[in-house]
């Protein structure tokens, strides 16, 4: 496995999950359900560091 492939195994997982081809037409899916893991894993990261 490499390292973009660990980078983007949420949004792989949320896609092949759904039935649709995270290489294909749900590029965007992927990238989306990516953003919104790592915002979520940055703010809690973020919040604990600065609290």
């Amino acid at each position: 496995m490499t390292l973009a492939d660990m980078i983007l195994w949420p949004g792989t997982k949320v896609c092949e999950r759904l039935g649709v081809d995270p290489t294909g037409d749900a590029v965007l899916i992927r990238w989306l359900i990516n953003t919104l893991v790592y915002l979520t894993v940055s703010l809690i990261i973020v919040w604990i560091v600065v609290v």
